[in-house]
């Protein structure tokens, strides 16, 4: 079964951190590539073992939106 989800990668000194937002789960890595792979590997053990409720209670808690400002 496939899952999708968003991830954001920013840079940290010289490491790269990866977040996956709708879990709460964050990795880390020396490339983004390699940071993003990190990521994948923890979201994929998180659920093998984590609860349906557990699942459900962080996907539930977030809402993704775009934002729209104004300025000036």
């Amino acid at each position: 079964m496939v899952h999708n989800y968003t991830a954001i990668i920013h840079q940290e000194g010289n490491l790269y951190v990866s977040e996956c937002l709708e879990l709460e789960i964050a990795s880390q890595g020396d490339s983004a590539s390699k940071a993003l792979e990190n990521l994948t590997e923890a979201v994929q053990l998180f659920l093998e073992v984590a609860s349906d409720q557990e699942i459900q209670r962080r996907l539930e808690s977030k809402t993704v939106t775009p934002l729209e400002v104004s300025i000036g």
